[in-house]
């Protein structure tokens, strides 16, 4: 919540309620799924930012040079009014790997952290699927 903490007053309830009913969907959604990729003489070594997301979660495809990453968090049927839910979701995102065989991706999933190693091969003219380690 980085843009929002600009100023500190003595009202706690005005705080509260301010920060309570912000619009939530403004920022919060360019923060999801935050991307390093690294590029080496045999691959590209991709780090995505995947926390609070089971490794069951997440989903990887390989079609006509795009690489998509997709999560969906399952949503558990609980008691009670909610007044706001940011933690049931699903975000999607990607990425244009161009030629490459997609065969050859390998995908490890550990600390909130989604590895890719995307190798630099020639590719084959087919679409599948990607399992994570």
């Amino acid at each position: 919540m980085k843009n929002y903490v600009t100023r500190r007053n003595n009202d706690i309830f005005e705080d509260t309620f301010n920060s309570f009913f912000r619009p939530f969907y403004v920022e919060e959604e360019a923060d999801l799924m935050k991307t390093d990729i690294k590029e080496t003489d045999s691959a590209y070594l991709m780090d995505v930012e995947m926390a609070g997301f089971d490794k069951n979660e997440i989903t990887l495809k390989f079609d006509k040079g795009y690489l998509t990453v997709s999560a969906k968090k399952t949503d558990k049927q609980e008691e009670g009014k909610y007044i706001r839910r940011e933690r049931a979701c699903s975000c999607s995102r990607s990425y244009y790997l161009g030629d490459v065989n997609e065969k050859s991706i390998k995908a490890k999933y550990e600390n909130g952290v989604l590895q890719i190693v995307v190798p630099k091969e020639k590719p084959q003219e087919t679409s599948h699927s990607i399992t994570i380690d």
